[in-house]
């Protein structure tokens, strides 16, 4: 029988929390972004919790502008390393940038947490935003690379990964101490790629992990990104607000997938949701009230100045709505400002509501309210199509995480729709996905000899061939 299909779970961890005003309440540890400690807590719960992933976003720049929890915050291969030890079952995924680093380098830290973790790392894969307007100042340029121009080179960075992932084949080290044979010379590959980007030789200094390679994550919101992540993407993280447009993002991105060739079922897209729990729902309403009243008026006006650029907000305060200034039809180019652009027309927030849509801790009515409320808009999104699971984007941390996992997932565990426990132990068999075959192992081998033969015949002519 066909395995029933069940909710996946995935735990943004940011800090105190993806409100911008978190910090500020009374249980708050501001230092908490920076704390191993907290994080350590944060992942044992969310494994408590059975969640298929702990998840660690990044950006590679700030300003004054920025998110209070990312000014000060650990580097996320780093500390996914760190968490590996503290944890044991749950997956681990950290954010990492195509756009500013070599791919051999990506390679070989993505693998290195693998074999850390015993299989259970992830890769979400960005070519970074300049949110901040200084990112390629911070790596020795003056100009940011262009959108189109940052994805072709993804497509080949991801090639040129996933290529050094394959060095060696699953069985390639013998280790036989008494021949004195510690590896089998015909299963080490070299890559040799060679292309508009880069030069790469092989093979990678490490082998395969326990799950054959790290998962890969994907967000891509453009028509660039969507057809990048179409092609690579085994998890998808996307933010809708609405039951009617997750349900037309999803069917459109199964759709894609189709398209080039994959198996619709073994790429799961969560939504982003961002719930206030309360044990009643007057409860959740006034949990609600308590953060949106710690933005300052100071803080959020300046935010969204330097957002809406050309937009005069002087006269207006944080409980002004956003069609006072007509901020819904605008024509900005940047992608986030397109995703939330019908919201905003939609709903018609306050500014302060506005200022955390932007900053990502928006809930919207219908994930206000009592653990059963919560739980069932999760079971509709999920049985009528519009997710395969969640990305739990807790407003404050560690409590909103703490209550998911306490009052939210036993009822959908009740249900029948989340696991009762781990069954696995990597991040593959944990979303029941399949491990990818070593291009050079069989039923590949005859192809791999030719690319080989072929690589050997060019590189003897003084070129290398492109992978």
């Amino acid at each position: 029988m066909a395995k029933k299909r069940q909710i996946k779970l995935a735990a943004y961890m940011v800090g105190t929390g993806m409100h911008v005003a978190s910090w500020r309440l009374p249980d708050a540890r501001p230092d908490a972004s920076i704390d191993i400690d907290f994080y350590r807590r944060l992942a044992q719960t969310a494994e408590r919790g059975k969640f298929d992933i702990a998840f660690l976003a990044d950006s590679l720049a700030i300003n004054e502008q920025s998110h209070p929890n990312i000014l000060n915050r650990f580097e996320p291969i780093t500390l996914i390393a760190a968490l590996a030890g503290a944890t044991s079952r749950i997956g681990l995924v950290a954010t990492a940038s195509t756009s500013y680093i070599e791919p051999f380098n990506m390679a070989r830290l993505i693998m290195s947490v693998d074999h850390i973790s015993k299989g259970r790392a992830g890769w979400n894969i960005v070519t970074t935003r300049d949110l901040s307007g200084n990112t390629a100042r911070n790596f020795g340029a003056e100009e940011h690379l262009d959108h189109g121009y940052r994805y072709k080179r993804a497509e080949q960075f991801l090639e040129v990964v996933r290529g050094l992932w394959d060095s060696w084949e699953d069985d390639a080290f013998v280790r036989d101490k008494d021949s004195g044979r510690f590896f089998d010379p015909g299963k080490l590959h070299r890559v040799n790629h060679k292309s508009e980007f880069f030069s790469v030789e092989g093979p990678l200094n490490i082998g395969r992990s326990p799950q054959g390679q790290p998962v890969l994550v994907q967000a891509g919101i453009s028509d660039a990104g969507q057809h990048f992540s179409a092609k690579v993407g085994e998890v998808i993280f996307s933010i809708k607000y609405s039951l009617e447009d997750a349900k037309s993002f999803y069917q459109s991105y199964k759709d894609k997938l189709a398209a080039v060739g994959r198996n619709p079922e073994e790429v799961f897209i969560l939504q982003g949701i961002s719930p206030i729990i309360g044990r009643t729902e007057e409860e959740a309403r006034e949990k609600l009230k308590r953060l949106e009243g710690l933005i300052t008026e100071e803080t959020g006006l300046s935010f969204l100045t330097d957002y809406f650029q050309g937009v005069d907000f002087s006269g207006h305060t944080l409980d002004s709505r956003s069609e006072e200034l007509g901020l819904g039809q605008l024509e900005l180019t940047k992608s986030d400002y397109k995703k939330h652009q019908e919201v905003i027309v939609r709903e018609n927030p306050k500014l302060r509501e506005l200022y955390s849509l932007l900053t990502g801790s928006f809930s919207g009515d219908h994930l206000v309210g009592t653990p059963e409320k919560i739980a069932d808009t999760l079971e509709l999104w999920f049985t009528e199509g519009a997710a395969d699971g969640f990305m739990l984007m807790a407003p404050s941390l560690p409590d909103g995480l703490e209550d998911f996992v306490e009052l939210v997932v036993p009822l959908l565990q009740e249900r029948g729709l989340f696991r009762l426990d781990y069954e696995g132990s990597t991040l593959r068999e944990h979303l029941g996905l399949p491990v990818p075959a070593n291009r050079y192992s069989l039923p590949f081998a005859e192809a791999a000899t030719e690319a080989d033969s072929t690589a050997t015949a060019v590189a003897a002519s003084g070129n290398a061939p492109t992978n």
